[in-house]
């Protein structure tokens, strides 16, 4: 069986999947080796702009990034650390979304009101951070 059956089987199985992230695409919320993410099985409602995805990148890799923009067809998504915005994701792309995370043994919530007002922060300061990154990116390119 691949990688991909697995992930899905699991969530088909379960309803719920935790694992540890893998990365640094969603610094500052998530950090690799430190965390782990709760997602549950997508069901047939639509996500939420702000919402955390598990979704599958063909072939057979797997992606958690936040959902910036809900389309008639599809979604835009984009990692919290990331500048690159991915277009086309579709609904049967989406394998889950984040219910939670444990940092340092506790468990957070995204309906937590301490998330809440990050997710209103990152989604509301898009353009600022992409323009900080590559600017940054520049610069140290430069020295």
């Amino acid at each position: 069986m691949n990688k991909t059956a697995s992930y899905e089987d699991y969530l088909d199985r379960y309803g719920q999947l935790t694992y540890t992230k893998v990365g640094a695409s969603m610094l500052p919320l998530l950090k690799q080796g430190r965390d782990l993410f709760t997602v549950a099985r997508k069901g047939e409602e639509r996500c939420r702009a702000g919402d955390v995805v598990l979704f599958r990148r063909p072939p057979d890799k797997y992606v958690l990034h936040r959902v910036i923009e809900v389309r008639p067809d599809s979604y835009v998504i984009l990692g919290d650390n990331c500048v690159a915005r991915e277009y086309g994701i579709r609904d049967e792309d989406i394998l889950g979304v984040m219910t939670g995370f444990v940092r340092n043994g506790r468990t957070c919530s995204v309906r937590d009101p301490g998330y809440r007002v990050y997710t209103f922060l990152i989604m509301h300061t898009i353009p600022l951070r992409i323009f900080c990154k590559k600017a940054f990116s520049h610069i140290r390119r430069q020295f």
